[in-house]
């Protein structure tokens, strides 16, 4: 009796086993039912209970995986992951028509809306002033003043993106990474393509920029540099902003989708500036390159820090080499230009003697340069491991010293020695003029001021005394007898140490004509300068002291000679 209560107590043991594993299959079926019948409705409509749906059947998959005895659990197993495969393909479609959906060019007008004050185009656009090379003033040594706050771009509104996020993470564990970065890939990168098509961005080449005039090719520079700025700190900060949203938690990606949306973009921004970089150089261009590299250094940490993962690797060092190659073109442009002034041999002879065109042009490129003096020292810094104060001044002596040089080789294409000086009066006078009142004269230094004035000066000497000295020796006795004695009485006179009568008519014959020529001849001359018109001694201390009378005051004191006047005190 005992054997069989055993035995019976055994049997509805295995009957309660197989009838609780019946009824935990039948559980399995039921939810392979209810997760089947969310899959086949489809992610959009509640895309919640369609992940939970999922996870549901991952869950089922592991029962039956780990309950290979059942008799039909292939056939299950088969059925679920064709269903789960289903699943998948339609989350992949979901992220896809996700993403397209909110992945649409973004218009130039809210990328304008994010930029600080200063950048707006209604700011940038008005007010330019050139200056006498042709080169825009933008305010260029202000434009730092005020303080640049951008206002971050929405590029997919913040709702969609932890759906985004829940389809990738999804996706990702059903072990289609790779299909995830080419979705990913392929609708960003087109969308961020025509967002910059549409700010103006065009892809160019070196043969593009050497066709171009430069008035079109300065224009597009200008429109780079803004489009610069705009990409990198509106559009890839960005892009990097939804990437990391997306594909948060997933690293083996996450990297690597970023560096693929935005590659061929920063691609075509970079080949316009190495073309630049590349193009034949000019001294115009040196303004233009300083400006390239600028907004190159002021956007280097961003990109650093954007672009620092391995994936984007190449990207950092393609931007890092441009910034490199804008300094040297910049410093062989700047070498270019000091060759220029030394051999420049344009045949402009200004016939008045006034300052030459080259001496203004010349004056007018340093000038402007000094506005770029903080970005100069960078330069210096950066790529000469030298003093940047010092290296700016020795370039800037360099230039004036060709300068000086090239003018007193103009200087002897006049055939009147009196016109060669007043032509380097002139010219050097105008240079240290403007020398004094920029910052040059803080690096070129009080002696070369002091030493230049001098050299005015002197030549200002020499124009008188090569000018007037013929012509004044007419109004001296002296060398016409040894004792250079008085005029005689009359004609005839025995007077043998006095000038007769008609040796002084001679005499002012001579002095007229040789001073209406003067007169005639350098009234045409100029000298721009009111200060150098003056006589010399004027520009002294008190020049009452040494000037008592004027032309007008002789002329009546001459007058008055021999009509026996008597004065109250005798004059001595």
């Amino acid at each position: 009796m005992g054997i069989r209560t055993h035995s019976l107590r055994k049997a509805h043991e295995n009957i309660d086993k197989t009838i609780k594993a019946a009824e935990s299959i039948l559980a399995q079926f039921e939810l392979t039912r209810k997760a089947e019948a969310k899959i086949l409705r489809g992610p959009h409509e509640d895309l919640e209970s369609y992940l939970e749906a999922i996870a549901q059947m991952r869950n089922i998959v592991r029962f039956f995986s780990g309950n290979k005895n059942f008799k039909g659990s292939d056939g299950v197993l088969n059925h679920t992951s064709n269903l789960l495969l289903k699943a998948m393909s339609k989350l992949e479609d979901e992220f896809r028509q996700l993403l397209t959906n909110y992945s649409k060019p973004v218009e130039p007008d809210r990328l304008f809306d994010c930029l600080p004050n200063s950048l707006k185009p209604s700011a940038t656009s008005s007010g330019n002033k050139k200056d006498a090379s042709g080169k825009d003033h933008s305010d260029h040594q202000n434009k730092r003043l005020e303080a640049a706050v951008y206002l971050p771009i929405t590029l997919i509104p913040p709702r969609v993106l932890p759906l985004l996020h829940d389809l990738a993470h999804q996706i990702v564990l059903a072990g289609s990474p790779q299909q995830l970065l080419r979705t990913y890939r392929d609708t960003r990168a087109p969308a961020l393509e025509l967002t910059l098509k549409k700010l103006g961005v065009e892809r160019l080449g070196k043969e593009d920029v050497q066709k171009m005039q430069w008035e079109v090719l300065e224009a597009k520079i200008g429109n780079w540099i803004h489009y610069m700025r705009i990409t990198v700190k509106l559009l890839f900060s960005g892009e990097r902003k939804i990437c990391d949203q997306i594909f948060e938690g997933v690293d083996s990606i996450r990297d690597q989708c970023f560096a693929e949306v935005t590659a061929n973009s920063l691609a075509v921004l970079l080949s316009f500036g190495e073309a630049i970089a590349r193009s034949k150089r000019s001294p115009e261009k040196l303004f233009v390159l300083l400006d390239m590299y600028e907004i190159m250094r002021e956007l280097q940490s961003e990109i650093e820090t954007l672009f620092g993962s391995k994936a984007c690797c190449e990207m950092r060092e393609s931007a890092l080499n441009l910034t490199k190659r804008l300094a040297q073109t910049a410093q062989e442009t700047f070498g270019d230009f000091e060759e220029a002034v030394d051999k420049d041999a344009t045949k402009t002879t200004v016939l008045d003697g006034t300052v030459h065109p080259l001496t203004s042009y010349v004056i007018n490129y340093v000038k402007f340069l000094y506005d770029y003096q903080s970005t100069l020292k960078q330069l210096y810094q950066d790529f000469n491991h030298s003093d940047p104060e010092e290296q700016l001044a020795t370039v800037t002596t360099n230039i004036m010293m060709a300068l000086l040089n090239n003018l007193d080789g103009k200087s002897k294409q006049y055939k009147d020695p009196a016109l060669t000086q007043l032509f380097l009066m002139n010219n050097v006078h105008y240079i240290v003029r403007s020398v004094r009142r920029s910052d040059a004269k803080n690096l070129l230094g009080d002696d070369w001021v002091q030493i230049h004035r001098r050299i005015v000066q002197q030549h200002a000497n020499q124009y008188k005394r090569v000018s007037w000295a013929k012509i004044l020796q007419c109004l001296t006795v002296q060398g016409l007898n040894s004792s250079g004695g008085l005029i005689g009485s009359g004609e005839g006179s025995g007077n043998s140490s006095g000038l007769s009568r008609a040796m002084v008519k001679d005499r002012f014959k001579t002095f007229n004509i040789q001073f209406e020529e003067l007169h005639q001849r350098q009234s045409q001359w100029t000298v721009p300068d009111s200060e150098l018109r003056e006589p010399m001694i004027e520009n002294g201390k008190n020049p009452q002291k040494y000037i008592r009378y004027r032309p007008e005051d002789l002329e009546r004191m001459l007058n008055e000679l021999f009509e026996g006047k008597t004065w109250n005190e005798p004059k001595r």
